[in-house]
């Protein structure tokens, strides 16, 4: 069964959504699971509407303007998050392991290959999942690595993380569908993926028969548009 997973990005306290990455432009949230963007509300009716997971993004720690880490630990005490917290380096890694059960080690963010090797050297795998960022169909990484995307995911395939998201950062917010391109090029690590950025309802049945088993979703979600119910989809 396809496994839904509610995307919630913070910023200055709340809930915000953007397109494409553009941080600039992000805007508060607006969301059928709350009338407000209180990101502890929408958790919550989040879960009762039958999330088991909830990804979230703190585009203050990301940006080093800031944090939310009060909220976040308490939805983490209610639902299991996977964290964004904009790790660099592996000594920050173990600090986020006390907000969130899972931490995210992004592409954009992290430092060095190195410093993900050491991540998975250091920590249990179940507690880390890797986030291939992509632009333009390229690896996206503040910190250039200098790696094509076949490249980096021969060191996915040597570190082996149990999770992986594919995050195509061009499409998310956009509504433009997936990136059959994209998730071709990694087919062989499905069981792994985590797919996200700019997936539709009608996209879902093809993602499933692709055998992903579980997909990102932020704005679709949060416009009622797909229901977290998956027995409405299938």
């Amino acid at each position: 069964m396809l496994d839904i997973i509610p995307v919630m990005d913070l910023m200055n306290g709340i809930a915000v959504s953007g397109k494409s990455g553009n941080r600039d432009s992000y805007r508060s949230l607006k969301t059928v699971f709350s009338p407000s963007p209180n990101p502890y509300s929408i958790a919550k009716y989040l879960k009762i509407n039958g999330a088991n997971e909830l990804y979230i993004a703190d585009l203050d720690l990301i940006e080093k303007k800031g944090h939310n880490l009060d909220s976040i630990k308490m939805m983490n005490s209610m639902i299991p998050l996977i964290l964004d917290a904009g790790i660099k380096k592996s000594d920050s890694f173990k600090f986020f392991l006390d907000f969130a059960y899972k931490i995210v080690v992004a592409t954009e963010t992290i430092e060095s290959i190195e410093e993900l090797h050491r991540i998975f050297d250091k920590f249990p795998k179940e507690r880390i999942v890797v986030s291939v960022d992509i632009k333009n169909n390229e690896l996206y990484s503040v910190n250039d690595f200098n790696l094509s995307l076949d490249e980096f995911k021969k060191e996915l395939i040597a570190i082996s993380p149990k999770e992986i998201i594919l995050l195509d950062i061009s499409r998310v917010g956009s509504e433009q569908g997936i990136n059959n391109t994209l998730i071709n090029k990694f087919h062989e690590l499905k069981d792994k993926l985590i797919l996200g950025g700019g997936i539709r309802k009608k996209d879902l049945i093809v993602v499933k028969n692709m055998g992903i088993k579980k997909i990102l979703v932020g704005t679709g979600l949060h416009k009622g548009e797909i229901p977290l119910n998956k027995n409405k989809i299938f």
